[in-house]
């Protein structure tokens, strides 16, 4: 696992995070979240624990194609709000690709470490 992308300035987070995805490497991806996380990658679906893990795993394999630009950005103490305008290629494995979009709503925490960890990354935010 690589943490040496985690980034001491909350509004880093989102570009190293998007490095990390596309360098296929799970493990590096994985260390962008708290033990506690709560990842929302299909609305009304959250995933806790190993479910989570299991997920990023899952999805890091298939090598997708991230992209992302920071729309805003809020801190308050040890805490963030990220809002994520974001898209994604991802191979369909019959050799074509899907294409994804959505605005994320990620809330980050700053661990003792001083680095922020997304605590709940909502990739549908803007979802009802």
């Amino acid at each position: 696992m690589d943490d040496t992308q985690l980034a001491d300035d909350a509004r880093q987070v989102t570009a190293r995070y998007v490095s990390a995805m596309n360098s296929g490497d799970a493990e590096t991806v994985l260390s962008f979240y708290t033990d506690d996380a709560v990842t929302i990658w299909e609305p009304g679906k959250p995933l806790r624990g190993q479910e989570h893990v299991d997920a990023v795993r899952e999805f890091v394999a298939s090598r997708p194609s991230m992209r992302a630009e920071l729309r805003e950005s809020y801190v308050a103490g040890d805490a963030a709000l990220l809002v994520v305008d974001w898209s994604i290629d991802q191979p369909d494995g019959a050799g074509g690709t899907t294409h994804l979009t959505g605005t994320g709503l990620d809330v980050l925490r700053r661990g003792a470490d001083g680095k922020w960890r997304y605590a709940v990354d909502n990739a549908y935010g803007d979802s009802v």
